[in-house]
C-alpha cells in the first residue's frame, strides 16, 4: 500500500450511505467504522444477513471494497478459500468476515471451527445484535438471559430466553486464536483499534461487536449508542482483548444497575409489566455481577 492509499484510508469511507438499513441501526454503523479501520486493501466476505440484505440488494452495494456473499453458515469457509488463493499468488490483500450472530453462534459454527483450526490469516467479525433480525427476530445463541423473541416469547409460562448468552470469544480462544476481542458500536475508537490490530497479526482473529438493534429490541433508533452505553456500564457487556488466549486488556467502568438497561428496551418490559419481576432481574443482575467479578470491570470508588 502507497503513502497516498493510507493517508486516503484514513479520510474515505468504505461503505457509504443510502443503504437500506433501519434508521439508527447499530450493525450498519459496525459496517461503517470495520470498512474505515479496514481501508481499501481488503476482501470482505459476508454470509447472508441484516447487513447483506440492506447494504447490498442487487444490483447495488454500499461496500466500496470487494465483497463477497455467501451462504449463511459457509462464509468461513469461502473466506478460507479467498485466503488460500491470495497466498498462492502473493497477493497482500487482508480478508475479513463480516457476520451476524445466528451465521457466527448457530449456522455457521462448524465452518468457523474449521477455519479457525487450519490456521488461515483471516479476521472473522460478528455483529452481535442477539436475535435473528433480518428473519423475523428469532432467538440465538447469543440472545440474553430472559429476552422475549418470537421463539422465545415472553408470557404466563414463560419470561422470555430461558438460555444463557453463548461464549463464542472463549470457544475461538480455545481454538488457538492469538487474538480475540470484544467492543461495541458505542466505543468507536475502542472498535477500529481493535479491527486495526487484528488485521495486522497473522493467523485468525475474532472480534466481536456489540450492535444495538432498535427494531428487534424495541427502542427508538436516536438511541443506539446509548443503549450501547448502558450494556457496556451495566456489566452486561464487557470490552476485552485477549492475545494467546490471556485476557490482556478490560474497559472499567462505573457500573449501574441492570434495571437503567433493561427497562429502555421492549424485549424485556415482560420483567416490568404488569407488575415487577424482581426474581428474575435479580438472575440478570447475577449476570453482570459475574462479568465484573470475572474480568474486573469495576472503577474503584474513591475513598
Amino acid at each position: 500500500m502507497t503513502e497516498n492509499t493510507e493517508k486516503e484510508s484514513v479520510s474515505v469511507d468504505y461503505f457509504e450511505s443510502g443503504h437500506r438499513a433501519c434508521g439508527g441501526c447499530g450493525p450498519a454503523l459496525a459496517g461503517k467504522l470495520i470498512a474505515r479501520a479496514a481501508g481499501p486493501n481488503t476482501i470482505i466476505v459476508a454470509s447472508t444477513g441484516c447487513m447483506e440484505v440492506f447494504s447490498t440488494p442487487y444490483p447495488e452495494t454500499a461496500w466500496k471494497t470487494p465483497w463477497i456473499h455467501s451462504l449463511f453458515q459457509n462464509a468461513a469457509a469461502v473466506a478460507s478459500g479467498v485466503e488460500a488463493s491470495l497466498k498462492r499468488q502473493g497477493r497482500d490483500e487482508k480478508v475479513i468476515v463480516i457476520a451476524g450472530d445466528g451465521a457466527t453462534f448457530d449456522i455457521g459454527m462448524l465452518c468457523i471451527s474449521g477455519m479457525f483450526e487450519r490456521g488461515h490469516d483471516v479476521t472473522y467479525i460478528c455483529y452481535d445484535n442477539e436475535a435473528y433480525m433480518n428473519t423475523g427476530i428469532q432467538r440465538s445463541g447469543a440472545t440474553p438471559f430472559d429476552a422475549s423473541t418470537t421463539t422465545s416469547p415472553a408470557g404466563k409460562l414463560s419470561n422470555g430466553n430461558s438460555r444463557p448468552k453463548k461464549d463464542i470469544p472463549a470457544i475461538l480462544a480455545a481454538h488457538g486464536s492469538p487474538y480475540v476481542a470484544t467492543t461495541s458500536i458505542a466505543t468507536p475508537k475502542d472498535l477500529m483499534d481493535k479491527v486495526k490490530r487484528a488485521l495486522s497479526i497473522k493467523g485468525p482473529c475474532y472480534i466481536q461487536v456489540h450492535a444495538p438493534c432498535c427494531t428487534g429490541w424495541g427502542f427508538d433508533g436516536c438511541k443506539t449508542m446509548e443503549l450501547g452505553r448502558l450494556a457496556l456500564n451495566s456489566g452486561l457487556w464487557v470490552n476485552y482483548e485477549m492475545v494467546n488466549g490471556v485476557v490482556e486488556k478490560v474497559k472499567k467502568v462505573k457500573r449501574i444497575p441492570v434495571d437503567d438497561y433493561l427497562k429502555a428496551q421492549k424485549r424485556f418490559r415482560h420483567l416490568y409489566k404488569p407488575q415487577e419481576n424482581k426474581d428474575e432481574i435479580a438472575k440478570i443482575q447475577a449476570i453482570a455481577d459475574s462479568n465484573a467479578l470475572k474480568y474486573g470491570i469495576d472503577i474503584p470508588v474513591k475513598k
